[in-house]
């Protein structure tokens, strides 16, 4: 009974709507609709997903963006209310509302870049306000609905992953968007995309990578020992078993910042020149030493 309520607790926590979350996906996209009106629509550059629909309309048909956007979730929104959480489908509704507006209120006001002479730098600016404006919106758990909505059904129903989903429609977005655009505007689209994604995953990681390294060797004591002492870092030990010999081990497993990785490899070849050294990526860490002041 106790454990049950523990959990259902612990669940209502992490899905509590927060002001600060519509704070951001507020600003967020307000910043990827200045990228989206003053780059991409007013030097045609096409877009994936959604927002390269409402481009088509835009230019093929003379819909506004900022009503296609709503006129186009709305029926995903139906659709695919049952496959998001209460406050994913909040901050979803949000979201498209807020990204609605601020399309509508940039193209009246009169902000303009005047890029259009070089596509090239069009394209890096589309890639970097945009991507900075949409991770902000996914760092703080909201999305601007669209295609999302549509992988997270394929991947329901159909066990699609979502990545594939979501990278299959925009391919048929961005061919789909070749009917006004020419073949020199898309490879210029491709560069946007290409910046935006790096730009969205900088600002979702908070813009901090540390490295991970796990350790195979014969002095796990000692190297674990000196880590921990002159590089006031923790290590953890993972028990091992040789596939081949079926000898029984220790291995060593730290996460340190990218200017201590150096000194761990000091470390490790003091001991060990013949230890086995895996260095990982990791894109975010939250805990000691990190996130929050060590424990004196």
């Amino acid at each position: 009974m106790f454990l049950g309520g523990g959990k259902g607790l612990t669940r209502n926590k992490n899905q509590r709507v927060r002001l600060i979350d519509f704070l951001m996906i507020t600003i967020g996209t307000a910043l990827y609709a200045f990228g989206f009106v003053t780059v991409n629509i007013a030097d045609r550059l096409a877009e994936g997903g959604i927002a390269g629909i409402t481009l088509l309309l835009k230019f093929l048909v003379g819909v506004n963006p900022a009503f296609s956007t709503i006129l186009i979730n709305i029926p995903l929104l139906i659709i695919g209310y049952r496959y998001l959480g209460k406050r994913s489908l909040i901050y979803t509704i949000y979201g498209t509302l807020a990204l609605s507006f601020w399309i509508w209120l940039w193209q009246l006001l009169p902000v303009s870049l005047n890029v259009h002479h070089d596509l090239f730098i069009a394209a890096i600016l589309a890639g970097i306000i945009g991507g900075f404006g949409l991770g902000l919106v996914y760092r703080f758990n909201g999305t601007t609905g669209g295609t999302d909505i549509i992988a997270r059904i394929f991947e329901k129903k159909k066990g699609a992953p979502m990545g594939q989903s979501l990278f299959a429609l925009d391919v048929c977005v961005l061919v789909a968007s070749l009917t006004y655009i020419d073949l020199r505007r898309m490879m210029y689209t491709l560069v946007c995309s290409f910046v935006f994604s790096r730009v969205v995953n900088f600002i979702q990681d908070g813009g901090y990578s540390a490295r991970g390294i796990i350790i195979m060797t014969q002095h796990p004591d000692k190297i674990s020992n000196e880590i921990m002492k002159t590089m006031d870092r923790g290590v953890t030990y993972l028990q091992t078993q040789g596939a081949y010999s079926k000898k029984e081990g220790k291995a060593l497993y730290c996460v340190v910042s990218q200017s201590e990785v150096t000194e761990v490899k000091r470390i490790i070849a003091k001991y060990d020149k013949r230890a086995f050294v895996s260095i990982l990526d990791v894109n975010e860490v939250i805990g000691e030493g990190f996130t929050y002041d060590k424990i004196n």
